[in-house]
């Protein structure tokens, strides 16, 4: 079953964070993933969140999207992200 990972991202250092989308992208596909949505616009429906960059990212399983997370290949790219942005991040399970 799919499994997707959502982040909102308030990017705070817009330069150093290029380096970050870099590092990220070969990572997600190594484990399975793809991305599904990454910063484009995003229209309010309903309620008063407004997200800063919304990325989603699609898994074949949850437990790849864990080891994805985890992962030392990712590590760099995500000590990059916490340096350079505020995020918050979720995974669910797809139906």
């Amino acid at each position: 079953m799919a499994a997707y990972v959502v982040v909102d991202i308030e990017v705070l250092e817009p330069v150093e964070y290029e380096e970050y989308k870099v590092l990220a992208a070969p990572t997600v596909m190594a484990y399975g993933g793809r991305y599904v949505a990454r910063g484009g616009p995003a229209e309010v429906l309903e309620g008063d969140w407004l997200p800063n960059r919304l990325v989603v990212l699609e898994f074949p399983t949850v437990a790849q999207a864990q080891a994805w997370y985890a992962s030392p290949e990712y590590s760099a790219a995500k000590a990059i992200r916490h340096r350079t942005a505020r995020s918050n991040m979720v995974l669910v399970a797809g139906v």
